[in-house]
């Protein structure tokens, strides 16, 4: 017999299927272009769904554009977690930066940032999710300078620096869509730069024990 789902549940559910689509058609359409008609349509509720559930297109936007953040800086802690556990390179960092950034994240970002320029209200709003997604890349930071032994605060410098690179060549694929090789040679350039800054030495094998006699 199927559980039945708790009010609270439900809500929940109809909560993320609204951020989700208001995620879509940022990125698809654009801040300025996206209505709260367009994000009831697309999720397939009516628009008094919601309202119920958001007071209007700005709160839903600012709830989809925190709730995008948080879930990408919960899976940045997990990535330095994992880079810990496994004694990960400076290259594997570089390529997630990259992944992370390009799978839509940055694109929306560019919708957000001109309206938290000049709405104080918005901006306030996303600000303390911000700092959990900084919080994230820190994490990452931290882990790369335990494992090479460099200092943290000269880890934070390269690093942000990477930030700022891939920020770039993402603004690049607006003008410049479809030459993966020329993005690819840049990323590999790079990553020849930060190897440089943290010499990692590689995790040694397990030498296999012999079986008792």
């Amino acid at each position: 017999m199927t559980k039945r789902r708790s009010q609270q549940e439900r809500s929940a559910e109809m909560s993320a299927r609204l951020m989700g689509a208001t995620i879509d058609l940022l990125h698809q359409k654009g801040l300025t272009r996206t209505t709260t008609t367009d994000i009831a349509r697309y999720a397939g509720v009516s628009r008094g769904a919601l309202t119920h559930h958001f007071s209007g297109r700005e709160a839903i936007i600012s709830a989809s554009v925190a709730d995008l953040l948080s879930k990408t800086a919960r899976d940045l802690h997990r990535f330095a977690e994992e880079f810990i556990a496994r004694g990960g390179s400076s290259d594997e960092i570089v390529d997630y930066i990259w992944r992370m950034m390009d799978d839509r994240l940055f694109y929306v970002t560019m919708e957000f940032l001109p309206e938290a320029r000049h709405n104080d209200d918005f901006r306030d709003q996303l600000i303390p999710t911000v700092r959990e997604f900084h919080a994230g890349l820190d994490a990452i930071w931290t882990a790369l300078a335990v494992r090479a032994g460099a200092d943290p605060d000269h880890t934070r410098t390269v690093m942000n620096a990477t930030m700022c690179l891939v920020r770039g060549m993402i603004t690049q694929t607006v003008l410049r869509p479809g030459d993966p090789a020329y993005y690819e040679g840049i990323l590999q350039f790079w990553k020849q730069q930060v190897r440089q800054q943290f010499p990692i030495k590689p995790v040694a094998a397990a030498v296999p024990r012999k079986a008792a006699s």
